[in-house]
């Protein structure tokens, strides 16, 4: 039996990269591939760079050869096209077309729709961010494998301003709440699909807290906190569950139950794409 393949796409540019580790916190690529390595010990999981100048990527025989696909986020808006974000839409359309089973959170959501014919546009209610209130799974999602295990209406880990604005034709939403319509969804385009989910379950509070350092004077601005002063507190209790996020005074303050607080409800979106779509498209390839 050959040793599964995964791939994740990073959605940022080297500067966006620079950005988010200066403010303490991670390369979006680098926690992605190691928490689908946690899920699945046995994969190889690599790493591609679209939004880089003069990127290596994998042509449409190398986008085969994975069993699955993972886009991570992004600070950059699809919308605005450009050298950095054209190429990244024209790689999906190829891994679509390849028939490679696609994950997308926030940024990859939105770029998987726009790939395949939907439009993402700037959200009218403006930006989540910290934790996405009151997920609600559709009539559709709770038929669909990528909520297996999940409570019907949750809270999740989020940071975004766009949001999807019309899903492609094969489009179906999964899940919405009151900011977002399309909260996740799966598309289908060419033979080829894609779940995807407007929030982040591959971070934990260390990577919210990194977030919420790095656009501290935007969120004073945009009327989150009324000071600097006060975003250090909010920052600061973030960091607080960062170290443990069972704090039940935390929880109970910030309105959070496990779905949230723990790991393992809180990426079983990512453990069911690998389970309930990776692995059996492995298998009817004839790989295992």
């Amino acid at each position: 039996m050959s040793t599964p393949r995964l791939l994740v796409i990073e959605g940022n540019t080297a500067e966006g990269r620079k950005r988010q580790v200066a403010a303490g916190g991670e390369v979006a690529s680098d926690r992605y591939a190691r928490l689908l390595n946690e899920i699945w010990p046995e994969a190889a999981v690599d790493i591609c760079f679209p939004a880089d100048p003069g990127a290596n990527l994998p042509d449409g025989g190398g986008l085969e050869s994975y069993d699955g696909v993972a886009i991570t986020g992004s600070s950059l808006h699809v919308y605005d096209g450009g050298p950095a974000i054209q190429p990244q839409i024209e790689f999906v359309r190829e891994v679509y077309r390849a028939k490679t089973p696609i994950f997308g959170s926030c940024w990859g959501l939105q770029v998987a729709t726009v790939a395949a014919g939907g439009t993402v546009h700037k959200n009218p209610r403006g930006r989540e961010i910290g934790f996405s209130r009151r997920i609600r799974v559709t009539e559709a999602g709770s038929k669909h494998p990528i909520f297996k295990m999940k409570p019907p209406v949750f809270e999740a880990l989020t940071v975004h301003l766009d949001e999807v604005e019309s899903l492609p034709l094969k489009g179906t939403v999964l899940a919405m709440n009151d900011h977002s319509g399309v909260q996740a969804a799966e598309i289908q385009y060419e033979g080829g699909v894609a779940w995807g989910v407007q929030y982040h379950p591959e971070y934990n509070f260390k990577e919210i807290s990194a977030i919420l350092k790095r656009l501290n004077g935007s969120l004073v601005t945009e009327g989150f906190f009324a000071s600097n002063e006060d975003a250090s507190l909010y920052i600061k209790d973030v960091d607080t569950l960062a170290q443990d996020p069972t704090n039940r005074r935390l929880a109970w303050r910030h309105g959070l139950d496990a779905a949230v607080t723990h790991r393992e409800i809180r990426i079983q979106e990512l453990k069911n794409w690998i389970e309930l779509k990776v692995k059996p498209t492995r298998s009817e390839r004839g790989r295992a």
